[in-house]
């Protein structure tokens, strides 16, 4: 929020920063976002205009497709929520070429229209230069663009919040999302909607998909629960893997397999030996999915057979289960992806970035993840947001230090930027001091809405970003985490009442799980530490019952009302302005949400 509140408040000195680029004279870098001047950078390497907007045409786009299809009810029910706002809602193809375009404001649909945001055209960032559609997918992440931040002229009355889609199964951006109205209109709400729009879009595809490839996906899920194999999955044109396949699999060799796993399934073989063509030689298990009839569809498991492939231990005998994280609780799919992400990294010696929200398991995750992979060996801690002395000098230290196996550094998002660059020099200096065995390192990002930092030069060092979901993203978690905490609380003697574990499992958690544990922890020290946990128990916000379960969509949504009404002093008013709702918009939601 305050990031965009800091652009539209600076957009004279980004006018003139862009006249100064194009011009080729100095201006101070510090007036232009980073990920802008890197678009700023790439548009002009391109030799695009900026004083005009030239775009390719496809006369008839493909609305058969998976992603316009699943999209569709999606986008529909978005452009409700928004009737009477000047507010875009646009949906294109990776490519940027736009699918579907909502608009109900007659003003900005013209203005869209001539500046060919429309369906048929491509706002990919080699055409159009800087905007939310293109340089989103162009970084693969949410992207805001502010007024005079777009590269071409045309576009600097507008404001745009693109957030690519992500395909459920395969991983890949199939698509991008974006929310445009004009620049005096744009409110902080703008990629919060982008960015819980794509996720409704991702679960849409996901339902979508055949009942094969949903059983394809568990199959894959399981097996590679089961063993540190590389694992494969495959069914006509998707194709997924997982890390350590990625890892140790090049492109020569990934096609061997998939070659083998094919003809595997039309001969009816179930194991192969097969040398590379890297050299290496491999047994391939190939499991079709479902098993007993024709498909095209199967589970590739791939054991190294030689040394030299990866980091795994050759042996005649498949490796052992993996077993979950220790004190990592929840079965959800988004915690158990998260888990096997950071377990993953550790094992491979690749240094992550963990990001979330506050209380929601980065510390506890990498604790896990060392505990898991080296329970002997030293873990240490360095947290930017208490320390004293020299961050850098304590890093670069600790980095070079044979004896520490594991280092986490947590609150980097605190840091200012010469900071965040002193830091990076400090690892870089480090690993040389330690080339050999260098400690695993992750680094903790405390995110605030969709408020994410830049993280600048840091990043290039660290070959990961994993995102740790909110609880209330895993909201179905709460099953095993409310017994598991008062299991620590109270010795076993305490349980929930299904009214009380019901309204926990529709509450917010804008604490997350170290929220629950504190309430928990309260009951426990305050009300009743032996019998049933009551109603009456809980916390006075706690108390009143959600009228029904919310989407993802919806949860953020509320979010954002709430952290609006409570930095407006209840205004509803200033809170709706704030938004960029009208006022008969927010006294139906926060009706609808029970927000008291």
């Amino acid at each position: 929020m305050e990031e965009l509140e800091s652009v539209s408040g600076n957009s004279h000195r980004t006018a003139e920063a862009r006249v100064s680029f194009l011009t080729y004279d100095a201006f101070p870098v510090g007036d232009v976002r980073r990920p802008v001047l890197a678009s700023w950078v790439r548009s002009r390497r391109r030799n695009l205009p900026a004083d005009r907007i030239e775009l390719p045409y496809v006369a008839d786009p493909d609305l058969g497709q998976p992603l316009a299809r699943s999209a569709d009810p999606v986008l529909l029910r978005l452009h409700e929520h928004l009737a009477g706002q000047p507010i875009s809602v646009i949906l294109t193809e990776r490519n940027g070429l736009v699918l579907r375009r909502l608009t109900a404001d007659t003003q900005l649909a013209g203005h869209l229209d001539r500046v060919h945001l429309a369906p048929g055209f491509s706002y990919s960032e080699k055409f159009a230069g800087t905007n939310g559609i293109g340089t989103a997918l162009e970084r693969g992440g949410p992207m805001h663009v502010f007024g005079h931040e777009h590269y071409a002229e045309d576009l600097e009355d507008l404001a745009c919040a693109g957030v690519p889609i992500k395909h459920p199964i395969s991983g890949k951006i199939v698509g991008a999302i974006d929310l445009t109205c004009w620049r005096r209109d744009a409110g902080s709400l703008l990629i919060a909607l982008a960015k819980t729009t794509a996720d409704q879009i991702r679960a849409a595809l996901l339902r979508d998909c055949s009942a094969r490839q949903q059983e394809l996906v568990e199959e894959y899920l399981q097996a590679g629960r089961r063993n540190a194999d590389m694992v494969l999955a495959f069914d006509g044109d998707l194709l997924v893997m997982n890390a350590n396949a990625r890892r140790n699999l090049v492109d020569s060799d990934q096609s061997a397999v998939l070659a083998q796993g094919a003809e595997m399934l039309a001969e009816g073989r179930s194991v192969v030996a097969l040398e590379l063509p890297s050299g290496s030689r491999v047994r391939i298990s190939c499991r079709p999915v479902p098993e007993g009839v024709r498909t095209t569809a199967a589970v590739l498991q791939v054991t190294p057979r030689t040394p030299g492939l990866g980091v795994m231990t050759v042996s005649a005998n498949r490796p052992p289960p993996r077993p979950e994280l220790p004190g990592m609780v929840g079965r959800s799919g988004p915690w158990l992806a998260c888990c096997r992400d950071v377990d993953n990294a550790y094992r491979a010696g690749q240094w992550i970035v963990l990001s979330g929200e506050a209380g929601s398991g980065k510390m506890a995750l990498a604790r896990a993840a060392h505990q898991q992979n080296n329970p002997v060996g030293a873990l240490d801690l360095l947290d930017a947001g208490t320390a004293t002395g020299d961050l850098a000098a304590d890093v670069e230290a600790e980095v070079a230090d044979v004896n520490v196996q594991a280092l986490v550094i947590r609150h980097a998002e605190r840091l200012s930027p010469t900071q965040l660059d002193d830091l990076a020099g400090a690892l870089d200096s480090g690993l040389e001091r330690r080339r050999s065995d260098p400690p695993w390192v992750a680094l903790t990002v405390t995110t605030a809405g969709s408020t994410e930092p830049d993280l600048g030069e840091l990043l290039p060092l660290f070959a990961l970003t994993v995102a740790v979901p909110p609880l209330r993203h895993h909201a179905d978690d709460i099953h095993e985490l409310v017994p598991f905490f008062l299991g620590q609380l109270s010795r076993g003697e305490l349980r929930c009442s299904p009214e009380v574990l019901h309204q926990l499992l529709r509450s917010v958690w804008p604490g997350n799980t170290a929220e629950l544990h504190r309430v928990l922890k309260q009951i426990v020290q305050h009300r009743r530490r032996t019998g049933v946990i009551v109603l009456a128990d809980l916390p006075a916000n706690l108390q009143a019952l959600s009228r029904r379960n919310l989407s993802q969509l919806e949860a953020l949504e509320r979010d954002a009302i709430i952290r609006s009404l409570l930095d407006n002093n209840g205004n509803r008013r200033e809170a709706a302005r704030a938004l960029g709702m009208s006022r008969a918009t927010i006294y139906r939601k926060i009706h609808d949400y029970g927000i008291r």
